[in-house]
């Protein structure tokens, strides 16, 4: 919340990056020791083996929920996969799954807002769908904003908010496209979610990032925090090998320029509060992903050591651009502790 005239952010994290094996406790406590409050929650072990959010068990939810209270965390979102399959059933050289979409509306986006329901979230993470290789995403503009209209209206439903984030090989693989759709579906349930790295990684420069990010601008909802360094003058990469991906650093060492942006999205933070209050979001979050040891298609990894470089990286940010945020204090040990 905005305190004396400062713009403040919300810090979350995806808390399965600090974990060797991903168990709940391992991520927890790495959050905890490192003051975060919030975590983003997409691969963990919650005693059954490391599985997606979206496969968890009933006992293993409540076994998540009941660390969650031990360690003092909440969800921030909940960072599932959806729309991450083909949009259309092509084989296009791609192990991407394709699933007919009324049965994936039913089935998986409604699990989807049932679980955010669980982890009490108000916030789902998503994506715009595959369109198949080699193919131009402006082609397929016109059945992406009709599904994800759909999805929009689901979570609405169930009073969430659905995130699309930007990513290559998608069809909201640049800012403008992803404006466009945002734009085209028009939907109180759908923001966009801004990340750095997802665009340089693509083989933009940071002219082209900055350019993307004001497109995106007005619709954004929520940022994903990883930056990256081109190994040479970056090219336009028409399909990226995310497997292959190795050059993510934090986000005040890379070319993701987020000492401007952040600076530039400043004074927009005070209204975008008020707005996701009015949904029932507690602030705007900067979701640390950093990848900082390995990327790839479903997720990365960090360490423990990794995500605090990061934190503090992304901590200097902030502090440069006047932007204020939380880290655990004493006062919250004794808070818990009920003194």
């Amino acid at each position: 919340m905005s305190t004396n005239g400062t713009p403040r952010v919300i810090l979350s994290g995806f808390a399965d990056e600090a974990a060797h094996q991903k168990t709940a406790v391992q991520q927890f406590a790495a959050f905890a020791a490192l003051g975060l409050q919030f975590y983003s929650i997409r691969f963990i072990d919650a005693g059954g083996g490391i599985k997606n959010v979206m496969k968890l068990t009933l006992k293993e939810i409540q076994h998540i929920r009941h660390l969650e209270d031990e360690y003092g965390l909440n969800v921030a979102s909940l960072g599932s996969p959806i729309g991450k399959v083909k949009l259309v059933d092509v084989e296009d050289g791609t192990k991407n799954a394709y699933v007919p979409f009324a049965k994936y509306l039913d089935k998986d986006v409604k699990k989807a807002c049932e679980l955010a329901h669980a982890f009490e979230t108000k916030l789902i993470r998503g994506f715009s769908f595959y369109h198949p290789k080699g193919t131009d995403p402006r082609e397929h503009i016109a059945q992406v904003v009709d599904q994800l209209g759909q999805i929009a209206e689901t979570c609405h439903r169930s009073d969430l908010t659905f995130g699309l984030e930007i990513e290559g090989n998608l069809v909201g693989q640049t800012g403008q496209l992803l404006a466009e759709i945002h734009r085209k579906v028009n939907h109180p349930a759908m923001v966009l979610i801004f990340d750095a790295a997802n665009i340089l990684c693509q083989g933009y420069t940071t002219v082209d990032l900055i350019e993307q990010y004001l497109a995106m601008k007005p619709a954004i909802g929520w940022m994903h925090v990883k930056d990256y360094v081109h190994p040479r003058p970056p090219s336009r990469q028409g399909h990226v090998d995310e497997d292959a991906l190795k050059h993510f650093v934090p986000a005040d060492q890379g070319h993701g320029a987020h000492e401007w942006i952040l600076r530039d999205f400043r004074p927009t933070l005070p209204k975008l509060e008020h707005e996701l209050g009015r949904r029932g979001i507690p602030g705007v979050f900067l979701d640390l992903e950093p990848h900082v040891k390995g990327g790839g298609q479903f997720g990365g990894f960090s360490g423990p050591d990794g995500m605090g470089v990061a934190l503090r990286g992304l901590c200097r940010v902030l502090d440069f651009a006047g932007i204020g945020y939380h880290l655990r204090d004493f006062d919250d040990i004794r808070a818990a502790r009920g003194f």
